[in-house]
């Protein structure tokens, strides 16, 4: 019979693909062992914090376990009498390789322990559920950089669109908070001059959040990433001290935090911050996801601010090719010289608050007017 609870769970690891039904269906099968006795699963979270997973909630002989297992008090006791029933707790290491990644906690009354062979079952058991576990966690892994690798596409597909330069890092702030599962994605942009952080997208909707305040270089987390141009990350914000803004974030639900900057060679132009709703510790690849993603958005930023340079560079040509044409009019229509020529414009542009470019439009105007004039004389 016990031997056939192992065949039934190798079953229920090969064949079951969703992490949680496997966790279930073990527990159900470790129950089975044994009626008088009761098994906590207790699974290692990102931040390494032990966390109980089954049962969802107590049998009624085991309700004085209420508040000891969920708080792991449980794991500081071996014995327990109640009600006169002496109970015997153990625990069993759930290993993967050599590293632990939970345990599995047995608690027994005393006078109906598990026989030898029993024992010896669920250790080769909670093997088996560490095994099925490692291959739900390795397909959660490939499908995450699926995952990465199509928010690269289209974080590049987006940068090299026609879209405007805000709706394109709005688009970014949603891909990205969409596929590394955070609660808030932001992009801060840095003023040179000011040397301040200011936010330009985000994906919250939260006026709290959108409104803080701008940020100094050297500042909190965003300016220290600035200042020494590299991803810094921080498990709680709300215990961190040099985050500038704890309150906000105990408001928001907000925990964990990844900054980046967004760098132009090696100039800093602004950061990528991401936050998550509970303790959360980023993985090497997480950074390296945000920090491409940070390295297309520099692209589409520099771009933008290259275009607008060049229009303008394009502008302020046609400005001067406007005051030349017009100095020239003036040289020949007073007989004055370019320096004075110049003069004129500049004291008209300042007498009549117009640009040098509307004075010397009109002084062109004027011309072309007075050439039709004459040419009309003449055909009369």
């Amino acid at each position: 019979m016990e031997e056939g609870l192992l065949i039934k769970l190798a079953s229920i690891l090969s064949t079951v693909k969703d992490k949680e039904a496997i966790l279930k269906k073990s527990f159900k099968i470790f129950s089975e062992l044994s009626e008088d006795s009761l098994f906590l699963i207790y699974l290692f979270s990102e931040s390494s914090q032990l966390k109980l997973i089954y049962p969802e909630s107590l049998p009624p002989q085991f309700s004085w376990l209420k508040g000891k297992a969920e708080s792991k008090e449980i794991l500081k006791i071996k014995r327990a009498k109640v009600k006169n029933i002496v109970f015997s707790i153990s625990s069993l290491p759930i290993k993967l390789y050599s590293k632990e990644i939970g345990k599995l906690v047995i608690i027994e009354k005393e006078a109906k322990k598990l026989s030898l062979k029993k024992r010896k079952i669920l250790e080769v058991g909670v093997k088996f559920l560490a095994l099925g576990i490692k291959s739900k966690q390795a397909e959660d892994s490939l499908k995450k950089k699926e995952e990465r690798l199509s928010l690269l596409s289209e974080v590049s597909s987006t940068v090299v669109s026609n879209r405007y330069l805000k709706e394109i890092l709005d688009l970014i702030v949603v891909l990205t908070s969409q596929v590394l599962n955070s609660k808030i994605c932001s992009v801060m942009l840095l003023d040179e001059e000011r040397q301040e952080l200011f936010i330009v997208a985000t994906q919250s909707l939260s006026p709290l959040y959108r409104n803080k305040p701008n940020l100094k270089v050297g500042q909190s987390i965003s300016g220290r990433v600035i200042k020494e141009k590299r991803p810094i990350t921080v498990l709680d914000v709300t215990k961190e001290p040099g985050y500038m803004y704890p309150e906000i974030a105990r408001k928001e639900g907000i925990v964990s935090m990844l900054s980046v900057p967004m760098m132009i060679k090696d100039r800093p132009i602004g950061v990528i911050n991401l936050y998550t709703d509970s303790p959360h510790v980023f993985t090497p690849e997480e950074i390296a996801t945000l920090l491409a993603v940070a390295n297309q958005s520099a692209v589409a930023i520099e771009n933008t601010n290259l275009s607008t340079e060049l229009l303008a560079s394009k502008e302020a040509l046609e400005v001067r090719k406007l005051i030349e044409r017009a100095k020239g009019i003036l040289m020949r229509k007073l007989e004055v010289g370019e320096e004075e020529a110049y003069r004129i414009l500049q004291k008209k542009s300042m007498d009549l608050r117009k640009s040098m470019k509307e004075v010397s439009e009109a002084v062109i105007l004027a011309e072309q007017v007075s050439n039709i004039s004459v040419s009309n004389k003449n055909v009369a």
